[in-house]
């Protein structure tokens, strides 16, 4: 009489990379830089279980990324998008956080810089957190496109210099875990990652983060990517968006090396939390209807230090100098 005998247990290739998080105090790890380019390849392929993913972005966010972990994960996520190779841009612009306190600011910062031969593109997610003023939205009352594809692109950055595409478009998968905050109750290292994709790899990378611990951490990490400028600030709501009101740390990195630079504020009395936060009332402040002096310190504090990370700048007066007289000149019919 013969009996059938069970086939041995076979592990998933992926529990490997869990086990390497979760192995307890003594036992864990930091994943190495191609441990974490495996590890993202394996996750962006649709190659793991969903309980395998959220107990792995969960143990990255309880240990918190290292810049390995996020420089790996990046290059897995790079090789997963098919921009052309003859499309480029000066300046990198990543939003994601979404803003709540203040309006969307920074996009008229972008917008007056792209008027004036800046190449920005911006690249972002939408709708993960509740009570939020995003991109997205903002964009699609201005009347600009949110969407489509490498081909619009191309065609309306040569038009105006300017882009928005989401990770929807850019990368579905990541796009998904993204979203999986409201289930999870906590950010994962989606929010760091995407931030530090560069579709375009621009040689100019500026970085918005919320939490300052980050900072180094984005600093580093495109070092390792080998991205000729990456800078790196505290912006308002997590958004690349200067805070008039508060000194400012800027940190770099490239082919100088790391370096910090401090910008001073540029208020010294304090403004109180934005009363509106529709895009009638951000119009009207382009427009020159309504009169905003956060607002304007936001926009052109911001166009500052995108003027001087790109080089087009020497110094933060000259910065300052050029930034005020962008935003003077900025059509002002634009948005009717």
């Amino acid at each position: 009489m013969t009996t059938n005998k069970a086939k041995p247990y076979e592990e998933h290739p992926f529990a490997e990379y869990v086990r390497i998080l979760g192995k307890g105090k003594k036992g864990s790890r930091s994943l190495t830089e191609q441990e974490a380019f495996s590890a993202m390849s394996m996750i962006l392929d649709n190659k793991v279980e969903d309980l395998q993913l959220g107990a792995f972005l969960m143990l990255l966010r309880v240990k918190e990324e290292s810049p390995e972990e996020l420089s790996g994960f990046v290059k897995a996520a790079k090789t997963k998008i098919d921009a052309p190779d003859d499309l480029s841009v000066d300046l990198d612009w990543s939003s994601y956080a979404g803003k709540r306190r203040h309006p969307s600011w920074y996009l008229f910062s972008a917008l007056c810089l792209a008027e004036h031969g800046m190449k920005v593109f911006m690249h972002g997610a939408s709708g993960h957190t509740a009570d939020r003023m995003y991109t997205e939205d903002v964009l699609t009352d201005l009347g600009l496109p949110v969407s489509g594809n490498w081909t619009s692109a191309a065609k309306t950055i040569s038009e105006s210099n300017f882009y928005y595409m989401p990770l929807a478009t850019l990368l579905p998968r990541m796009n998904e875990m993204i979203n999986m905050r409201p289930i999870l109750g906590l950010r994962s290292p989606v929010h760091s990652l995407s931030r530090l994709i560069n579709p375009l790899n621009a040689n100019t990378v500026l970085q918005g983060i919320f939490h300052p611990a980050y900072s180094t951490m984005h600093q580093e990490a495109g070092q390792l990517l080998g991205y000729k400028n990456i800078a790196v600030i505290k912006g308002e709501g997590g958004e690349i968006e200067r805070n008039p009101d508060n000194a400012l740390e800027l940190l770099s990195s490239g082919d100088q090396g790391l370096s910090r630079e401090v910008w001073p504020k540029m208020f010294e009395k304090r403004h109180v939390k934005a009363e509106q936060m529709s895009v009638d009332y951000m119009k009207n402040v382009w427009r020159g209807d309504q009169q905003d002096e956060y607002a304007e310190g936001a926009i052109i504090g911001t166009m500052a230090i995108a003027l001087k990370v790109t080089g087009r700048a020497k110094d933060q007066h000259e910065a300052f100098l050029q930034a005020n007289q962008q935003w003077a000149k900025r059509n002002k019919e634009r948005f009717i």
